[in-house]
């Protein structure tokens, strides 16, 4: 983005103050929430990570999301308090209810749900009513994360993507359902209707382009270029035999000579003038990507569900990249306006503005549609397993009360002494006194790769592992940091620091307050392996199954004791609540 010094901090200024004009429009009234007036030429609107809820949810942000190296006490690495605080949002509003963890049971009750197909449907024809020179982009992660998701291979999503009138979208989860699957959605669901942009996936043997990279569009006179990035370790963090004969990877130099040849055009058509990138990196991945890559105006990013009211403005060598993060779970609808003059971007709007439920009336069609869908589905989804007595949520660096529960489930159902559950960012929350219901159970454990294993593993193999998640978590180099949370631990206690060097994070581990023995195996539980080979004892039924059943034995879900690391090193972290 080409901007001079005095309309940069024109833009700086702009942005510093968007948490407080959101805090502005809430106290005018409810009414008046979605009141955004038109700006600039050009409106690019964006969601990511929905995971596949179609209707209206509960979703708790982290209280625990630490940074380390650069990334501390910087965006997206501030919780609660401190994010409020850094972006001027006024605690007890909407907004802070919508951005932070902060008294969330009460607010929930206060606010409601936030998101749903229906209500985002409303909120995207009213905000393009009046931007008719606008694209609708989908950051991925759409089509898994729920039971009519997995039940349909993602149809229903996808179904729900083209009456929203997606024009855009990049991929993740998309790729658990395997190859073909994808090839086949795009070939006749999407041909004509959505544009599925990759840049950096090529085929194994001789590196051919498995997708678009790249789309331009004309937006009312204004080229605007959109690459697209999808997940770049999808191989490493979901088992290989989804994905054989395809490559994945952050792949910077393509996309620096991607931007270079869309910026300078071809066969006489003019080149773009802005330039974007939907990225499902995640979004310290995108901020050092925005640093090293140049010509890039603006990315739109996802992966890392964190909810960012104001673009992160980065310098690189030859300009400045806006680098912004639209949450998750269908919770907010991202809207960025552009006023594009004489090739560039001379100022911009942005805005995250959060789906809430009860202040968007239900599209019809869209409600139409998503009946139809979970219709055939409905009595098993609805069953009643148990009762919660506490917030039950997932999202955070390490185990949430619903990890907890699924971890009790896994070792009393294996008789493991010990048990790992994946550190997922997605995952409902549930509320004091709601019914769990097996749609809920589904919310937790919709993927394709469900199995439960009991496996015997010595202490050091257990170090082993926790060293190597903790390190796609902390790895101080975003490029490195390759997967979700911190695996969900039970049954066993440890020490975590962060800022350690890699195989020096992980330390006094215990078993009922005894030292774990490098040499000494252990039985334990866990799901979704993702080598091929893993091996266990007593091959089982998919996670749902196991959770299910404990849930309907237990009846009524008491607070429990969280099993979380004690943290070194970490005072004064404002990723830490």
């Amino acid at each position: 983005m080409t901007l001079s010094r005095r309309e940069f901090l024109q833009a700086l200024a702009a942005a510093a103050a968007a948490g407080l004009k959101l805090d502005a429009r809430s106290q005018t009234g409810d009414e008046a929430f979605y009141d955004l007036p038109v700006f600039g030429n050009v409106s690019l609107l964006h969601f990511t990570d929905c995971h596949a809820q179609l209707l209206p949810v509960s979703f708790r942000e982290p209280s625990v999301n630490l940074g380390v190296g650069e990334g501390a006490n910087r965006p997206p690495h501030l919780v609660g308090e401190a994010l409020l605080k850094h972006f001027g949002i006024s605690p007890g509003t909407r907004e802070a209810h919508a951005f932070s963890h902060l008294d969330f049971a009460r607010a929930a009750g206060k606010y409601g749900r936030l998101g749903g197909f229906a209500h985002l449907a409303t909120l995207v024809k009213q905000l393009r009513a009046g931007r008719v020179t606008s694209l609708l982009l989908d950051g991925g992660d759409t089509w898994q994360g729920s039971a009519t998701s997995l039940w349909t291979r993602g149809q229903d999503m996808i179904e729900a993507q083209k009456l929203l009138g997606v024009d855009i979208m990049t991929g993740h989860w998309e790729f658990t359902y395997g190859a073909a699957r994808v090839k086949e959605v795009l070939e006749k669901d999407f041909a004509g209707r959505i544009e599925f942009l990759a840049q950096n996936v090529e085929t194994s043997d001789f590196g051919d382009p498995v997708f678009k990279p790249y789309t331009l569009r004309s937006l009312g006179g204004v080229p605007v270029a959109v690459i697209g990035q999808a997940f770049p370790y999808t191989p490493i963090a979901h088992p290989r035999r989804f994905v054989p004969d395809w490559k994945f990877g952050i792949e910077e130099r393509r996309l620096q000579r991607i931007a270079d040849e869309v910026r300078a055009g071809n066969g006489g058509k003019a080149g773009a003038q802005i330039v974007v990138l939907l990225s499902h990196n995640g979004m310290d991945v995108d901020l050092k990507l925005a640093s090293r890559v140049t010509g890039i105006d603006v990315i739109l990013g996802g992966h890392t569900h964190d909810g960012v009211p104001v673009p992160v403005v980065v310098s690189n060598a030859k300009g400045r990249t806006l680098v912004t993060n639209a949450g998750s779970h269908g919770k907010f609808l991202a809207v960025l306006d552009l006023d594009v003059r004489s090739g560039r971007i001379s100022d911009y709007r942005y805005r995250l503005l959060p789906v809430f439920a009860n202040l968007l009336r239900a599209d019809r069609d869209m409600a139409k549609l998503i009946e139809e869908k979970r219709a055939p589905y409905r009595e098993k989804l609805a069953e009643r397993l148990a009762v919660s007595e506490t917030l039950l949520y997932r999202r955070g660096n390490f185990n949430g009360t619903m990890d907890q529960l699924i971890l009790d489930a896994l070792m009393e159902a294996k008789g493991a002494e010990i048990a790992f559950s994946p550190g997922f960012r997605w995952g409902t929350t549930i509320l004091p006194g709601e019914a769990i219901t097996y749609e809920q159970v589904m919310n937790q454990t919709a993927i394709t790769y469900p199995r439960v294993v009991l496996t015997q593993m010595t202490g050091e193999t257990i170090k082993a592992n926790l060293e190597d998640v903790c390190d796609n978590l902390f790895n101080p180099d975003p490029y490195y940091q390759q997967g979700g949370d911190m695996v969900r631990v039970g049954g066993m206690s440890y020490s975590c620091d962060p800022n350690a060097r890699r195989g020096r994070r992980i330390a006094d581990m215990r078993l009922a307050g005894r030292p774990i023995e490098a040499g000494k195996t252990y039985k334990v539980a866990s799901w979704a392996p993702v080598a091929d080979g893993v091996r266990d004892e007593n091959p089982d039924d998919p996670i749902w199954d196991v959770l299910a059943r404990y849930l309907r034995d237990m009846k009524s879900i008491a607070p429990r004791k969280l099993n979380v690391p004690r943290l070194i090193d970490v005072k004064g972290n404002r990723g830490l609540a």
